[in-house]
């Protein structure tokens, strides 16, 4: 048998859409921390600068030493999710976002070099604070918070801890840490300078200006799911008219799969685990995310109607609302069968499985807390078990799809 020949335009096609991939999951790729993610894009910069900037209105900035790809701000109804100290922690509160934006503009300060002491950055933070009339002050609640937006900087590599620690500053003052500026990627790290903007909700007219086409494709391409409920109507004409194009399109530069429903639209990523472009593996390991999943599976029971809505964000959208007290005793449920191989805080503190589910269903677009309890949207049941019956052992298995 011939091996079939795969020609250099597949090839090309296909790399160009791992890069892109790249991208959209982590829009910062440095040399230090993603050398083979760099090169490949750097390899198909010029043909990934037109796509991006053609189909979703994203600027590339592609240097020898990093790849920023500047996004669009998404609608208010897009789910929010939040920046965190670290991985699986706490979400960053407005006033960790207040310091995060200190300290870039004190790395921005005139006089700053390529390195700065972390307490000279901690100075020009404390002199710029006050010149807003917000006070930074020396407490432990302080330091920890400012630690941690400069820990997101060194994640992105904008900030290299060249002698001493962020964390050892954090829970000492008076060590002292020496950090290595990286100017050329802190410029990029807004789409667009601030001073130009009056208010912070200027920020977001840029999104109306674009094209519908351009602005369902970011819908689609960030957001796990919309509902139709949320479209504008030119938007809404696009998904009818075009939506084979649009497939297309999704497919070919990022291997999405585009699946339209009665209620809305979600476009895919078949792929999973490493090298999937989202953020949340689900489902996947992790006590959350096995209580969120055997949730939905327990509430799947009760089928909403065809006409069953709940209104959120001023959008009457397809929803099965679920009172918080049944939600309660699921959860409460799910963590005595399962407090053995659990986090013993579940079962100690249910507010805290509640939590943490919650966010978790939310960010992904499956459910919303509502003031009357939890809206489980359609799209859940894509991960509702299904029953297979294999007649040769003669048994039925649950697998959660």
């Amino acid at each position: 048998m011939t091996t079939p020949r795969v020609s250099t335009a597949g090839m090309d096609a296909g790399q160009r859409r791992l890069a892109a991939r790249h991208l959209l999951a982590s829009p910062i790729l440095t040399a230090s921390r993603n050398p083979a993610e760099l090169e490949l894009v750097r390899r198909h910069a010029p043909a990934l600068k037109s796509m991006f900037a053609t189909q979703l209105g994203y600027a590339l900035v592609v240097e020898s030493t990093f790849a920023r790809l500047v996004k669009a701000p998404l609608p208010a109804s897009a789910p929010v999710r939040a920046a965190r100290r670290g991985t699986g922690d706490a979400p960053f509160t407005a006033r960790t976002y207040v310091l995060l934006a200190l300290a870039c503009a004190a790395l921005l300060a005139p006089g700053v070099g390529e390195q700065i002491l972390i307490s000279a950055l901690v100075d020009q933070v404390r002199a710029d604070a006050a010149e807003q009339s917000v006070t930074v002050t020396d407490g432990i609640g302080d330091r920890r918070q400012l630690v941690a937006a400069l820990k997101l900087l060194v994640t992105w590599g904008v900030v290299t801890e060249t002698d001493g620690t962020l964390a050892g500053w954090g829970e000492r003052p008076g060590d002292e840490a020496l950090l290595s500026i990286n100017r050329a990627l802190l410029i990029h790290l807004l789409p667009s300078p601030l001073h130009q903007y009056g208010a912070a909700e200027e920020a977001w007219s840029r999104l109306a200006a674009e094209p519908p086409r351009r602005r369902l494709r970011q819908r689609l391409v960030e957001s796990p799911a919309v509902f139709r409920a949320e479209l504008p109507d030119d938007e809404l004409d696009v998904l009818s008219r075009e939506r084979t194009e649009l497939a297309r399109h999704l497919d070919e530069n990022f291997g999405l799969v585009l699946e339209v429903r009665a209620e809305g639209a979600l476009a895919y990523d078949p792929a999973s685990g490493t090298g999937g472009l989202t953020d949340v593996d689900f489902p996947g390991s992790g006590s959350a995310k096995q209580a969120a999943l055997l949730l939905l599976d327990e509430l799947s029971a009760a089928t909403p109607s065809p006409d069953s809505t709940v209104v959120i964000d001023g959008h009457a959208v397809p929803a099965l609302l679920v009172p918080w007290a049944r939600v309660g005793t699921v959860l409460g449920e799910l963590a005595t069968r399962y407090r053995a191989v659990w986090k013993s805080d579940y079962a100690e503190s249910p507010d805290i499985l509640r939590t943490e589910v919650v966010e978790l269903l939310s960010a992904l677009r499956l459910a919303q807390p509502t003031g009357d309890g939890l809206a489980v949207f359609p799209f859940a049941a894509r991960y509702q078990p299904q029953v297979t019956t294999r007649s040769a052992a003669g048994q039925t298995e649950r697998d959660a799809q």
